[in-house]
């Protein structure tokens, strides 16, 4: 019997049928039923036989050993590759933003299907890099071949609360030197310190759009500029907290959601004050906490942390605490890396908004009043040109009163409120954008700890459904 079922699985009709089918439904959800064509190939490396498609490997004689080696490499960069495009991906937590709920060190397995695969816009590229070559720096893609926007079908959408991995609206356009900041956060800097030293020596102010534009020149002079298209921007996690249709608000630091406060997770971090009576805290209580060195700020007596509202409680009864106050940035005064970028809002981290998010479809009234808000979005994210003449707005060329917007748009930020370079900063997420979600953390390594202590063993295959 066992024979016999090892002879069926041998056939080369049997194979080509399972191969065949496997490759017919592939097609099918990608949706490009020019690839039905390569259902040729298939037939021949399981039936016919007459192309060598391992052209490396001879078919006539036995292989040398580096041949063979060179065979299992080839295959598992092409498998590797189909597979981090069209299911799973491994991402590491670089930076403390979404500590609690993520810590530095978390590498997740990060899944594609979950809202669908976004096809690469840029598909030649060495494998296994984002952006930079690994040693030689430079860009790692090439552009001879650039495609629309596609996702194919998921499991699911974006939905509020989800952790949420994603490419970085802002990473369009990089400073070589800074490519951790945003060009346009370097912009509006340079352009502040012109303002500045106007104000300082007594020469006449200009506009800020003016200011924009001496500060846009002054990088353009000084730096090396790289643009990037959409699937080569970084990758960057945050929580979703905002999807389309919503309006959102930070009041005192605490969000809320069409007026609806909503739940404080656990993981969720601001920055807190703590005065001590002039004794220094022990680094075991920081370990215990698992406060990472990193995060420890001191100043004389105070320490400046990242707490959770629990941890803030306990350190609260440290007896050598006299006071915690948590730090709220106040509104009303103008802060010009805070979006929209616009003197109007005088919008903070902890009070912010309202804000509207865009869905695919809905058109709204377009005034001066509400443009700062998504300007953009209508020229970054949907390729047109806006122009203000005589208090009205031309798109294109064309005057207008409304804009009916092409995608829609999420508002992603940090659990660690005060640490995190998110929406606060630069702006929404547009739906195109989306790469995928975090299901468990397959490993996690502290930074703080040495050989097999770093590891931690309770975080090890985590679901991250829940955090």
């Amino acid at each position: 019997m066992l024979a016999k079922i090892n002879k069926i699985r041998s056939n080369k009709y049997v194979r080509f049928g399972l191969a065949g089918t496997i490759y017919i439904l592939w097609v099918i959800w990608l949706g490009n039923y020019w690839w039905l064509f390569g259902l040729g190939v298939v037939f021949d490396i399981y039936v016919t036989k007459k192309v060598n498609w391992s052209f490396w490997k001879s078919q006539k004689k036995k292989n040398s050993v580096w041949i063979e080696w060179l065979d299992a490499l080839i295959f598992a960069v092409i498998a590797v590759t189909i597979i981090n495009i069209f299911l799973f991906q491994n991402y590491k937590i670089p930076t403390p933003s979404m500590e609690k709920s993520l810590l530095v060190g978390d590498h997740l397995y990060v899944s594609k299907v979950a809202y669908g695969p976004r096809i690469p816009n840029t598909p030649l590229a060495f494998p296994f890099t984002q952006n930079t070559m690994p040693v030689t720096g430079g860009k790692s893609y090439l552009e001879w071949i650039k495609r629309p926007y596609k996702r194919l079908a998921g499991f699911g959408e974006v939905k509020n609360n989800d952790a949420v991995v994603f490419s970085f609206p802002a990473g369009d356009t990089v400073v070589a030197r800074y490519p951790e900041r945003s060009y346009y956060s370097i912009i509006r800097d340079y352009a502040m310190q012109i303002r500045d030293n106007d104000i300082r020596f007594g020469r006449p102010e200009l506009s800020w759009e003016q200011y924009l534009t001496s500060g846009r020149n002054k990088v353009l002079e000084e730096y090396e500029i790289v643009y990037r298209p959409v699937d080569r921007r970084d990758n960057y996690i945050k929580r979703c907290v905002a999807i389309p249709g919503d309006t959102l608000e930070f009041k005192n630091g605490r969000l809320f959601i069409d007026s609806e406060p909503v739940e404080i997770f656990d993981g969720v971090q601001h920055k807190y004050y703590v005065q001590t009576n002039g004794t220094p805290i022990n680094p075991k209580a920081f370990e215990r906490l698992g406060i990472a060195r990193s995060d420890q700020e001191q100043m004389g007596t105070t320490y400046v942390l990242p707490l959770s509202e629990e941890k803030a409680d306990q350190i609260k009864r440290f007896t050598n605490v006299t006071s915690i106050t948590r730090y709220t940035t106040s509104s009303g005064i103008y802060n010009h890396q805070i979006f929209p970028h616009d003197s109007a809002y005088k919008w903070s981290l902890d009070n912010f908004g309202p804000l509207w998010m865009p869905y695919k479809g809905a058109t709204i009234e377009l005034t001066l009043e509400n443009l700062p808000l998504y300007k953009r979005v209508i020229e970054g994210y949907e390729g047109k040109n806006i122009d203000v003449r005589d208090e009205q707005i031309f798109i294109d060329g064309a005057q207008v009163t409304e804009y009916t917007f092409e995608l829609g748009y999420y508002f992603m930020i940090g659990d660690n409120r005060h640490y995190s370079s998110d929406c606060r900063y630069w702006g929404f997420v547009p739906s195109d954008h989306i790469l995928g979600k975090p299901k468990f953390i397959w490993l996690s390594l502290d930074q703080d700890k040495r050989f097999l202590g770093k590891i931690r063993l309770k975080r090890m295959f985590m679901s991250t459904d829940k955090i």
